[in-house]
Order: structure tokens, then C-alpha cells, then sequence
């Protein structure tokens, strides 16, 4: 680890006002006690409303692939992505379903209370899901069309009930276990008031500005403004009993200033004023290697960060040429320089397809265990196969009739675009050398680069034609994935759908594909588990409905050391996910940061 002396001692003048408790309080921030962001929070905090929606509020309310944000909101697991474990957080040990995956019972801690002391219940997880389905905010649109009922046993026992199909199994465990590590639960007694004093009113609820929150976690709300959102400890915090952490985290307060751009932010880091950045750093080994800051990423080498997404080029299967010819979309995809793109858009920032052969599993042991590598060797491609390519197109039929250098299909020149949002510069510079590979191979395919407004309109649309190959990301890292990505790729369930956010953008069909994506949700032999996946990828493989073109970090995680140091790393064999110190199970390494100089 790269370290430098002490910054010197910073005191930030902060005047309390608008969201924080009291005004008129001057607060001091001891830079030896805070430890500061940057990435993650963008603009004004909305509001404290963790049941509401439109909160801006990143710090404290706020999910992604690392799992939920705890800093002041728990759920009842902490997701650990580098092995896909779930860690008990308010839940006392592990979850138990019974034999028909249909009902899941949870404990909770003993010591798990609320900030005003009271005791956090069965009754207050029961009423998070429940007022999220009344009022439709993200834990209801998320969770409540597979779970139709939390029943508490008692003070501290639950029971979750999951829907059911019309057979009688659940409609999907693992989405269900998705709410255990994804909901962050809010108390019932605060719930109730605020319904009462907007009359149950769901958008007044939705829009309700949280300022009495009453939290469970290890920080609490300071201060926010347009300049800066600063969280201070809970000193009174439950889970420094023994039963939990044991003790509080290092950092008293946690700062995240507002940087106008990723070149602030960026800066920021360089200077010592940020300590955990969330932000993409263009060839980040530079920071170390050439201009000796104390900077330090997860890995020490490429890809020096944990991938968990697969930015994917999907074949729009409205447009006949790519429905009906597989070989077609292989030979483009075989034919793509990925070296290219990982040198070009990711600065190394992806392991390559040699190092991590492609795929329906994000670059994670845990995943990666998950298929029979063996089994699909004889499929993968590590691209810039021009002659291959050829070789495919040829065998196909799809040739040069008539001179001019392109093929044709049905007496027409084979003419596609390649598309992306304009200003994504790292897919863009993808699309482009994608369009590239086609001109080596004598498919005319050109770039086009829509606002993200206009990008967004088209390809949820089932029925456009307009894009032909067009990128989006299938899901990064939860307890429902890899299942949830391969849904995502090759479900059917998103065919057809109007305004289809969610995932099989470019409408491929497949039933034998579809009957084993349907099984997974319900099975448990590890066995049976991997053999599903294995013949998932074959057919992957095989028919290419799209094609990842590199692995991508779902959280960047950049350190500067130069005040405080013991960040997780690959080698320090804690396993503690490089998850911004404060998603999922991430959020360990709170409590074991070290003051460079003490």
C-alpha cells in the first residue's frame, strides 16, 4: 500500500440548517475523524424519507450491485458479492425456508433497536413491505409481486410468505431472498405517522421530506446542502453489542462533498481531500505508478477493481437479417477486437475474455463456479477472428454477389448500426470498434449516437427497428443472480412488454432456453444448479441473441491512503467486498480502518 504522511488537520465550519436537527450549531469536522466520498452523491439531498421516493439522497438511501446502503438504513442481510453469501445484519443467523420454498422464516437480533430506542420488531419489517405495495415505492415495485405476506411469530420472528403460482410453488425464491439484503426496513411507528399527517395520501407519502426519520443504523443525519451531505456515528448504535459488531465504526462523520464533474471528484482524490471515490479513473495504475500518490485500488494489477456487469451489444431480433441468422450474429461478434476495447474504453479496467471466458457469469468465484467451463470450451471466442468470421458468413451464404465488397442476404447489401447513448464515451468507443469489425468482415454497419432521452424511448420499446445492435447492462451482482442476468439475456417473460426496462431488450425467443431459465428459481441441488447453467451458456454460445463486449465494475472503488489506511483488499484475506465501505457487507471495513498517523 501506497501511503504519504498526514494531511494536515482540517476544520470544516459547518452551520446546521434546513434537513438537520437543530440551527445555528457549528459543527466541526476533525479531517482525523472523517472520512470522505466522492461518486456517489450528485446534487441537493430531496429528502430522509427511506419508504419514499426521489430522495437524491446516495449516503444514506441508496442500493446498487454491493447491496444496500447501511450507513442509516438496514436491511436484514448484508450481500457479500465475492462470494454471493448473505450476512446476518438485524436477522439473528441464517434464514430457514421450508421444503416447498414457500414460506422463509428470519429471526432478528435481540439487540437490534431503533434510534429512539425502541425495540426493532417482526411488525416493523411486516409493515415495510406492506406500505411499500399500498403506496407503489421501490421495496413494493420490487418485491410485492413475490411475496404476498409477512407474518410475525412473534417480537422478533417473521415468517415471509411467498406469492404462489397456480401450482402452488413459490413464484420466485430467490427474488424473495433479494428482499431480505435489498428492503431497507423502516419502523412501523414512524411509518404510521407519517401516513397519518398526510392522510394516506400515497403521493404525499412518497414526497413526505423524512425530516423526524428514525433510523437503525451506525450514522445518522448532519447536515446537506448544494455543497456537501456530512453523516455523523450513532454512539448509541446497537450493533456494537456483542451480538453484532461489537463495537462502533472508525470514522465519526462520513462526508461526501458535491462535485460539479467526474474531473472534480477525480481531483479531489489526488489532492487527499477524498478518501473512498466512486468515480471511473481512466488508466487509475497512473495515479501510483507515475505520479506517486498514496492511491490504491482493490487489485494491485489489472483489472484492479471486482467486475460485476457485462455491458452487453444486443441484436435487435425485429430485424429479419439478424433474426434468421445466427451465424450472422456470431461472426460479428467472434469478428469484435475486445483487447481493443479493453484497452480503449476500460484502461484495463476488465479482465479479458482469455483471462475470464465469456459467459452468462460476472467474473466472480462465486459465479464462475456456477458452470461447467469445460463443457463450453469448444463454443468461446476471444474475438478478432477475422477469418472465422468469414468462414461463418460464408458457409451461411451470406457473400459478395455482386463485387462492391458487401454481403448480401435476400439480394440486399446487410446493412445494421451499432448505437449507444451520446457522451458514454467508454460505449461509444465499444460501438466503434464493433463497426469496425464489421468492415473487416464485409457487414456495413455504422454508429449512431442518440441523446440518452431519445436512446431510452427506442429500445424499450418491443417493437422498434430502429436499433439494430444496441448496448444496455443485464443485472450485475445479487443473491437472484446469476438467474436474474440470464433472465435478463434470454427470458421470455420481457417479450412483447410496452416501456420493457428491465431486460431480452432485443426480444430473442428461445423455449428450450426459456423452460430451463424457468427452473432455476426453484432449484437447490448445487449439481443439477450448475448442469442448468451449463447448457443456459451453451445455448448462449451457440445462437448469440447479444454479446458482452467487457466486464465492468458495478462500484468503482478508488483509496487514498495518505490519512487513513486498512482498506479491503484481494490480499489481506478478510474478503470484505470493495464496496465503497459502505454497501452490503462492505460496510465491515468501516470498522476496521486505520488512521495513517494516530
Amino acid at each position: 500500500m501506497k501511503k504519504l504522511a498526514s494531511l494536515l488537520l482540517t476544520l470544516v465550519m459547518i452551520m446546521t440548517m434546513g434537513l438537520c436537527a437543530s440551527a445555528e450549531t457549528v459543527v466541526e469536522l476533525p479531517r482525523n475523524e472523517t472520512l470522505y466520498f466522492a461518486g456517489q452523491q450528485w446534487g441537493t439531498v430531496n429528502s430522509w424519507n427511506v419508504i419514499g421516493t426521489n430522495q437524491n439522497n446516495a449516503m444514506a438511501i441508496a442500493g446498487n450491485a454491493g447491496g444496500y446502503r447501511t450507513l442509516m438504513f438496514e436491511t436484514l442481510y448484508m450481500f457479500d458479492f465475492m462470494d454471493g453469501s448473505l450476512r446476518p445484519l438485524l436477522a439473528d443467523g441464517d434464514y430457514a425456508w421450508n421444503e416447498t420454498m414457500t414460506e422463509l422464516t428470519v429471526k432478528i437480533k435481540d439487540a437490534a433497536k431503533w434510534s429512539d430506542g425502541a425495540p426493532l420488531t417482526a411488525e416493523d419489517v411486516k409493515a415495510t413491505l406492506e406500505i411499500g405495495v399500498q403506496i407503489g415505492n421501490t421495496t413494493g415495485s420490487d418485491y410485492g409481486a413475490y411475496i404476498s405476506a409477512i407474518e410475525p411469530v412473534d417480537e422478533k420472528t417473521l415468517v415471509i410468505k411467498a406469492a404462489l403460482r397456480e401450482d402452488g410453488m413459490a413464484v420466485n425464491p430467490l427474488r424473495v431472498l433479494d428482499f431480505l439484503t435489498g428492503a431497507p426496513i423502516a419502523q412501523k411507528a414512524w411509518i404510521d405517522a407519517v401516513v397519518a399527517r398526510n392522510n394516506g395520501d400515497a403521493v404525499a407519502i412518497l414526497n413526505d421530506a423524512g425530516e423526524d426519520v428514525v433510523w437503525s443504523g451506525p450514522y445518522t443525519k448532519l447536515y446537506a446542502d448544494d455543497q456537501k451531505v456530512v453523516l455523523v456515528r450513532d454512539d448509541n448504535y446497537w450493533g456494537q453489542d456483542a451480538s453484532m459488531w461489537g463495537r462502533l465504526p472508525v470514522p465519526k462523520y462520513i462526508g461526501h462533498a458535491i462535485y460539479a464533474d467526474n474531473p472534480a471528484g477525480e481531483n479531489a482524490l489526488k489532492n487527499g481531500e477524498v478518501d473512498v471515490c466512486q468515480l471511473f479513473i481512466g488508466n487509475v495504475q497512473k495515479l501510483w505508478e507515475d505520479e506517486g500518490l498514496p492511491i490504491s485500488t482493490y487489485y494491485e494489477e489489472p483489472p484492479y477493481g471486482v467486475c460485476l456487469t457485462m455491458p452487453t451489444a444486443y441484436y435487435n431480433m425485429n430485424i429479419p437479417v439478424l433474426a434468421e441468422n445466427a451465424a450472422l450474429r456470431k461472426a460479428i461478434a467472434i469478428a469484435v477486437d475486445y483487447d481493443s476495447i479493453n484497452a480503449n474504453a476500460m484502461t484495463y479496467q476488465s479482465p479479458s475474455f482469455s483471462v475470464v471466458p465469456r459467459s452468462l457469469m460476472n467474473p466472480t468465484d462465486g459465479e464462475q463456479a456456477l458452470y461447467d467451463h469445460a463443457a463450453v470450451a469448444d463454443l468461446q471466442w476471444v474475438g478478432n477472428d477475422i477469418e472465422g468470421a468469414k468462414k461463418l458468413l460464408d458457409e451461411a451464404g451470406l457473400v459478395d454477389t455482386d463485387g462492391d465488397g458487401w454481403r448480401e442476404w435476400n439480394g440486399e447489401k446487410i446493412t445494421l448500426n451499432a448505437c449507444c447513448p451520446n457522451g458514454w464515451t467508454d460505449w461509444q468507443a465499444s460501438m466503434e470498434i464493433v463497426a469496425a469489425a464489421g468492415d473487416k468482415i464485409g457487414v456495413d454497419i455504422t454508429t449512431l449516437y442518440p441523446e440518452w432521452s431519445i436512446y431510452q424511448t427506442v429500445y424499450t420499446n418491443p417493437n422498434q427497428s430502429e436499433y439494430a445492435i444496441f448496448m444496455q447492462s443485464p443485472g450485475a451482482a445479487s443473491p437472484s443472480n446469476p438467474w436474474q442476468r440470464v433472465n435478463q439475456l434470454m427470458g421470455s417473460e420481457y417479450v412483447g412488454i410496452e416501456n420493457n426496462w428491465s431486460g431480452n431488450f432485443g426480444q430473442y425467443l428461445n423455449k428450450e432456453a426459456n423452460d430451463l431459465i424457468v427452473k432455476i428459481p426453484q432449484t437447490t441441488d448445487m449439481e443439477e444448479l450448475k448442469s442448468l447453467y451449463t447448457e443456459l451458456t451453451k445455448i448462449y454460445l451457440t445462437e448469440v441473441p447479444s454479446f458482452s463486449l467487457m466486464y465492468r465494475p458495478a462500484v468503482f472503488y478508488s483509496v487514498n491512503e495518505s490519512v487513513w489506511t486498512n482498506y479491503p483488499s484481494a490480499e489481506d484475506g478478510r474478503n470484505i467486498p470493495p464496496a465503497d465501505c459502505t454497501d452490503g457487507y462492505g460496510i465491515a471495513a468501516l470498522y476496521e480502518l486505520e488512521l495513517v498517523n494516530p
